[in-house]
């Protein structure tokens, strides 16, 4: 071999068509592992959970060097807002992590409040402390728990103390989140039986001392009075079922 066959390196330099023929090559591995690297961020997209390297490799078919091409797919998605990430030898697409807290999203979905949860409300607040019973026997029907359950989800309604008749029914009123959803500055600003008819809120059929009175008594307010005269709640909430709460006063 002569010195214009070696290059600069003193290596010999391959023939021309051994050298094509390399190149060939280098360029069909370049092209397959373009092509497998597609198939493989397509099927881990696909995929509802992690997929094993075993089973990555039943798709790609034979001589596709899987781990190596993980961690090219790997590298690609580092740093983006989905990583390529691995645990227990499966491989999976998840959020980054430094983005997860920014994706979540808390709308507030306004919810319509039944005819029923709308009278048991109004009782409450103008009846106030009042049990379960007094507001069943206002309203002329049964008031379910899911009704009461409905306002204090809301907030609008809280445990007022128990009456000191037998059962010892939980007597409710009015919470502060009420004042603050409806504007008002304190219980005593609830407009009156005038301001009511005026506005048409009074059900003419129903009279308005449904509404406005209970018995003999004018309007009971949540007062610190009012409260003083209550036994407080035990703990572990009402401590009674429904029948508990009607029972004869």
């Amino acid at each position: 071999m002569t010195d214009n066959e070696r290059d600069e390196t003193g290596i010999p330099e391959m023939p021309p068509e051994v050298a094509e023929q390399v190149a060939e090559q280098d360029a069909d591995r370049a092209r397959r592992m373009s092509e497998d690297l597609r198939v493989l961020e397509a099927l881990l997209f696909a995929m509802s959970e992690p997929v094993s390297e075993r089973a990555i490799a039943e798709r790609l078919g034979a001589g596709a060097d899987v781990p190596a091409l993980l961690e090219e797919l790997r590298a690609v998605y580092k740093g983006r807002g989905v990583e390529l990430l691995q645990a227990n030898g499966r491989w999976t697409f998840r959020t980054a992590p430094d983005v997860s807290d920014r994706l979540r999203l808390e709308k507030l979905v306004p919810r319509k409040l039944s005819r029923a949860a709308i009278e048991t409300l109004a009782i409450i607040a103008y009846h106030q402390p009042v049990t379960r019973a007094e507001i069943e026997e206002i309203r002329g029907v049964i008031v379910s728990s899911g009704t009461v359950d409905i306002l204090l989800e809301e907030g609008w309604i809280k445990p007022r103390g128990r009456k000191q008749v037998p059962g010892r029914p939980v007597m409710w009123g009015t919470s502060n989140a009420f004042l603050d959803h409806f504007g008002l500055e304190s219980i005593q600003d609830l407009p009156g039986i005038d301001e009511l008819k005026a506005a048409g809120l009074l059900d003419s059929k129903r009279g308005v001392s449904a509404y406005a009175t209970r018995g003999s008594e004018t309007l009971l307010f949540d007062t610190e009075e009012s409260d003083e005269a209550l036994e407080p709640l035990m703990e572990g909430g009402e401590g009674g079922d429904d029948e508990t709460e009607k029972a004869p006063e």
